[in-house]
């Protein structure tokens, strides 16, 4: 597994380092071959508190997780743990997409949730009109949604704005590989 660790608003000290490739080296009974495994942590010093972001990227199946903590290795373990649980839920899914999947030696005392398909149980049509960024994030949150589709008024593409956890926004804007 190849990782990339960076820090904002601080430089990680090498034991962060070291506890990071100790706590990400669990992933890696996951993911067959981990050579094509890529794990990004981003560690960030708030006021308050530190947080910890990891995003792992197995051929193009991607995973992230982001946590707060006292300290960065508290965050970091929150992560892994959340990473773990993401992988194990989505168990029957990522299966379909690992090629080497060694599921089979997990034992656990968690509970699994296995779904076979996913049932849409409502559609929905919208007229879509150009807006600002501004103007879409004040009708999501008019409508009381935790995300919104718009056509955006500078690009002229389809674009997302959601709600994030940390209480910004965020934008989405689509491109074609």
């Amino acid at each position: 597994m190849k990782i990339t660790i960076v820090g904002r608003k601080c430089t990680p000290r090498e034991s962060f380092k070291e506890h990071s490739e100790k706590k990400l080296s669990k992933l890696e009974k996951f993911f067959g071959d981990s050579e094509n495994v890529e794990a990004k942590v981003t560690a960030t010093v708030e006021k308050s508190s530190q947080a910890v972001e990891v995003t792992v990227n197995n051929d193009g199946m991607v995973f992230r997780a982001q946590e707060r903590a006292e300290n960065m290795n508290e965050a970091l373990d929150k992560c892994v743990d959340t990473l773990i649980r993401q992988i194990r839920k989505n168990k029957t899914r990522v299966e379909k997409k690992l090629k080497n999947s060694k599921f089979d030696a997990i034992e656990s005392d968690e509970e699994i949730y296995e779904e076979k398909d996913y049932e849409v149980v409502r559609e929905k049509t919208i007229l879509l009109k150009p807006q600002s960024v501004e103007e879409a994030i004040l009708q999501m949150n008019l409508v009381g949604h935790q995300f919104y589709l718009f056509l955006n008024e500078k690009s002229g593409g389809i674009n997302a704005v959601y709600r994030r956890s940390d209480g910004g926004y965020g934008l989405i804007t689509p491109e074609v590989e």
